[in-house]
């Protein structure tokens, strides 16, 4: 008899591994505090193994790097790589991982990277010495990250760094709850987004970037489709100091440009750091129904063309921003609460009129619930356009696509939900099809709709996609008066099981009383 082949369990991604490991010497630090150390070694690994790989063919003096002095900060600049001073090399850092000051020795490592890297400046966290991290925990962390190196070249280690990185934000957006959300989109939001948007070539903005992962997603977008990743520039905005500095680490570790990443405390409101920028694509996720966005301060402000938004709430504020930096044939694609699409309190109604009118309104999307860390609100995404009869795509300027994607996605824990590839090819490729020329596009109950103008006027400019799209097909036949029965019938059996143990409980209180 032959005997049964083995079969293996399958060993986790290198990541999760990690994750866990690293949770277990997290002790007793809280998840905010925590992913500064953690995320902060990740990077540091990522570029000390960048510059070792060059250190290594300067000191070979072969071919180009005949005669190159190995010491010279300016050979590592001309290749894009930053230079590590010997303290702040990653091979010094695990040699003293034993030590009981090993804190200050990574503090220190980290201010000689900045010194030396005007583009680092006063981004990478001193927080190594802190009393409530104990130095063995610490040591084990730098062990743990140094046993990454899955080879040394430069492509390598930043794409396997890249991703544990990526996948740390996530786990720590999940451990911190509501505070992460700030932070941090669900990937599964922004691959939706990107996917939708397809941003290959040109200008990509994002006014309120959090840790940059929509800037990730794009870069990823192209190099999924074999285009140039120089055909992208980057240019951001972000209020938030500390979350700066992590999408500041975020693009770095991906050797993407983040030299326009701006930070101001002031806001992309009352400090616009890129005034005169007209971009090819707008993707954003703006927080949520933002009531203390200096709306009073701004009320006759240039960019509100399309009528002033409410003091109270910035939703009609962050899309006429978003408009004012979209190029003229520039799509802009967003994350808003549901309400901005009935709102009418303070004239947001009349604001998303004009939208619609100006026929700027390409395509919505309901999402499904739970898939923000930091919000229970219902979240929907808008999709704008400057110019519906736009090069290769048909002429859709009279239309908008509705998709409701309410029944989409999985549960990956109680409280959150993710969109899975399926889901997102699904929700983009609907969008495709009805924009192409001569796309494979129809209406599905239940799913998507194309509506006209006319159609949505009838509607008093309601943009719920639910309105459009109908019930599925095997919800048309639903027989609300058989339902109403049957859930009448269940009631009076609860009533009658309710009053029966009533009952019962009584008979016991008397006989407790007789006793």
């Amino acid at each position: 008899m032959a005997k049964a082949k083995e079969v293996k369990p399958q060993e986790e991604p290198i990541e999760k591994q990690l994750w866990k490991a690293a949770d277990k010497l997290r002790k007793n630090i809280d998840a905010a505090e925590y992913k500064h150390i953690v995320l902060g070694l990740i990077f540091l690994k990522y570029i000390s193994d960048a510059f070792e790989d060059l250190h290594q063919k300067l000191l070979s003096q072969k071919g180009e790097y005949a005669g190159a002095d190995p010491e010279d900060k300016d050979e590592y600049k001309a290749e894009n790589v930053f230079f590590v001073p010997p303290s702040a090399r990653w091979s010094f850092l695990q040699s003293h991982a034993k030590q009981p000051t090993i804190g200050k020795t990574v503090d220190d490592a980290m201010d000689a990277i900045e010194r030396e890297n005007a583009s680092l400046r006063d981004v990478l966290p001193k927080v190594f010495a802190k009393g409530n991290l104990d130095p063995t925990n610490l040591g084990g962390l730098i062990d743990l990250i140094g046993n990454v190196a899955l080879g040394n070249a430069k492509a390598r280690s930043a794409d396997v760094l890249g991703h544990v990185f990526e996948y740390f934000l996530g786990e720590f957006a999940l451990a911190e709850g509501k505070k992460g959300g700030q932070f941090y989109t669900p990937r599964s939001v922004v691959e939706l987004l990107v996917e939708i948007l397809e941003p290959h070539k040109g200008r990509v903005f994002d006014p309120c970037c959090g840790s940059g992962g929509m800037f990730v997603q794009s870069e990823k977008f192209v190099a999924n489709h074999q285009g140039k990743l120089n055909d992208i520039s980057i240019y951001g905005q972000e209020s938030n100091q500390t979350t700066w500095r992590l999408a500041k680490m975020n693009l770095a570790i991906r050797g993407i440009d983040s030299s326009q990443v701006k930070w101001n405390n002031e806001g992309s409101f009352l400090h616009d750091a890129h005034k005169d920028l007209k971009a090819d694509y707008v993707i954003a996720n703006p927080p949520f129904n933002d009531s203390d966005w200096s709306g009073e301060l701004l009320r006759n402000d240039g960019r509100w063309k399309f009528g002033t938004p409410p003091p109270g709430n910035a939703n009609y504020a962050w899309i006429q921003h978003f408009l004012y930096h979209l190029s003229p044939s520039g799509i802009a694609g967003f994350v808003l609460a549901k309400g901005s699409l009935t709102s009418k309190t303070s004239g947001e109604g009349e604001i998303r009129k004009a939208l619609v009118e100006a026929r700027l309104v390409d395509c919505i999307v309901n999402l499904p619930a739970k898939l923000f860390l930091n919000t229970q609100i219902p979240a929907c995404l808008w999709f704008l356009s400057r110019n519906k009869a736009n090069g290769g795509y048909r002429k859709r300027t009279d239309e908008i696509l509705f998709i409701d994607a309410r029944n989409e996605g999985h549960l990956i824990n109680r409280r959150t939900k993710e969109l899975s590839e399926e889901d997102i090819q699904k929700i983009a490729g609907t969008y495709h099809e009805w924009r192409k020329l001569k796309g494979k596009y129809a209406d599905i109950k239940g799913f998507c709709n194309s509506a006209s103008v006319e159609r949505v006027k009838e509607l008093d400019y309601v943009l719920t996609p639910g309105r459009y799209v109908g019930l599925p097909e095997e919800e048309d036949e639903f027989d609300f008066k058989e339902r109403f029965t049957s859930l009448k019938k269940e009631f009076m059996e609860q009533l009658k099981e309710e009053e029966r143990l009533n009952k019962a409980i009584l008979e016991n209180l008397k006989k407790v009383e007789n006793v």
